[in-house]
């Protein structure tokens, strides 16, 4: 039988901003276990009061507030090359069996310009391409047959190095896209691989963002 300090641990572990403002000490205690009194008494059978879960969250703030500032911020403060692409173009086709082809056949005629940006993204339905708008030429004239669901220019992309071990950290994705979503940058597109990731925005916000993710880490 779990315990009621491991149980409150679990409901608080999988809810991420109620983790960090417990973690940053900016959450009322008491209000906090009342709210989730109910749930831990489902999974307690004996009674439980709130005193009980005021104890138990005491507890936890330090070791999550030693979590978040050993293992995630490590990272966060060892991130590599911010890199900036501007004149962007972002597509997004219906998926369909001639697809693929097109895209050979673009890159073959883009093969010869270097500092092209061209980066592809098959889903289960639809395929999503960002690319320097000199190739929109290009893919406008290959891709005429196919359906284009969603297209827009005066796009904009970072590009961030990440450290080794990422992807090993539960939260660190969400520690980058908070910092975004805290300064209100709405991004167009998420493109990541395991050591790079980049997200695109209209040209307006890229100053703003390369600014908040340079300053990950630091604050």
């Amino acid at each position: 039988m779990q315990s009621i300090a491991q149980i409150v641990e679990n409901i608080v572990k999988h809810r991420p901003y109620l983790s960090e403002s417990l973690a940053a000490g900016i959450i009322n205690i008491s209000a906090l276990a009342r709210m989730i009194l109910p749930e831990v008494r489902k999974s307690v059978p004996k009674e439980v009061n709130a005193g009980a879960i005021v104890m138990a969250l005491n507890r936890l703030a330090p070791y999550l507030q030693v979590r978040e500032q050993g293992q995630l911020n490590k990272l966060l403060n060892n991130m590599g090359d911010i890199i900036l692409r501007g004149n962007l173009c972002d597509y997004t086709f219906k998926n369909s069996s001639s697809l693929l082809g097109n895209h050979v056949r673009a890159l073959g005629l883009l093969s010869g310009e270097e500092d092209i940006f061209y980066t592809l993204v098959r889903g289960v339905f639809e395929t999503n391409l960002v690319v320097s708008d000199s190739a929109e030429e290009v893919i406008d004239t290959n891709f005429q047959e196919e359906q284009c669901l969603f297209k827009q220019g005066g796009l904009s992309s970072v590009t961030l190095k990440l450290p080794k071990g990422n992807i090993l950290q539960p939260g660190f994705y969400y520690s980058i896209m908070k910092e975004l979503s805290w300064e209100g940058i709405n991004l167009v597109e998420v493109i990541s691989s395991t050591n790079e990731f980049t997200v695109v925005v209209s040209n307006a916000l890229i100053d703003k963002t390369f600014v908040v993710l340079k300053n990950i880490g630091r604050r």
